[in-house]
């Protein structure tokens, strides 16, 4: 059975000096879990700091976007070559924030995984309905149409390494979160379409992850059901403590124990 996988997105939030102390407190909090794979995705000017902190440790570093090209013309912009320059394995793409703030359509996020897996940068691909797509009931219809539309042209073994965070639009920061059978109802979903598309090995080996108002009070219930791999969490990872008990909770025997698919 995978371990849970919890990467925490810290968004436009920490200074070097606090993202260290940030790093430092979960650091000494998780160094005793071995059955929890865990991201930190910093802001950018914090990655170095972060990278040379997490030396000889389990935790893993990742972005929070990158463009598709290695280099060019592209003011503001950081490349895939400088992500592995700074020993990035992970950075998310495609977050709704993304989408909404700067108008990425599903064609560019597909560039730019497919660029993060030419690099060894494991993808982690957002989908997700906003609220009025899901009390329209096309909540299926709109995750189904990013996954296809950001999976283009991809390969079963490439789509085997990629990530999808399942991130409901409505629930972010918003302090409302899927109930744990509506977020497996879209995980199980999701998995279909890896099975179908991509064949079952692909579809089984995947991480679909749940984002979307985590808490630690929230994350063993997640974590229970079959086709909840871990989390992306936001607002509560910038916060040492209850970034460490989501870890925890996740770890945990209610959660491991979790049924087989």
């Amino acid at each position: 059975m995978k371990h849970p996988l919890i990467a925490g997105n810290w968004k436009m939030f920490k200074t070097i000096p606090e993202t260290v102390n940030l790093i430092n407190i979960i650091k000494a909090g998780v160094h005793k879990i071995t059955d929890c794979d865990i991201v930190v995705c910093p802001a950018f000017t914090t990655l170095a700091a972060v990278s040379k902190e997490i030396e000889d440790t389990k935790i893993e570093l990742g972005a929070q976007n990158m463009h598709y090209e290695t280099e060019g013309a592209f003011t503001g912009e950081i490349s895939p070559l400088m992500l592995k320059d700074v020993r990035c394995r992970y950075v998310i793409l495609g977050h709704s924030e993304r989408r909404q703030h700067f108008k990425e359509t599903d064609e560019l996020i597909n560039k730019k995984v497919m660029a993060a897996l030419k690099y060894n940068l494991v993808p982690i691909l957002c989908v997700g309905e906003t609220l009025e797509e899901r009390e329209a009931r096309h909540a299926f219809e709109v995750v189904k149409q990013q996954f296809d539309r950001c999976l283009k042209n991809l390969k079963a073994e490439e789509v085997a390494r990629v990530v999808i965070a399942y991130e409901p639009v409505w629930a972010i920061g918003t302090g409302k979160t899927a109930t744990p059978e509506q977020a497996e109802q879209m995980h199980s979903y999701i998995r279909r379409l890896l099975n179908e598309q991509f064949g079952e090995e692909v579809g089984e080996k995947v991480y679909i992850l749940y984002g979307g108002s985590v808490k630690p009070d929230n994350i063993a219930q997640l974590m229970a059901k079959p086709n909840v791999d871990g989390a992306l969490v936001g607002g509560a990872s910038i916060k040492a403590e209850s970034f460490i008990q989501i870890v925890s909770n996740a770890s945990s025997k209610e959660a491991a124990n979790a049924p087989n698919r």
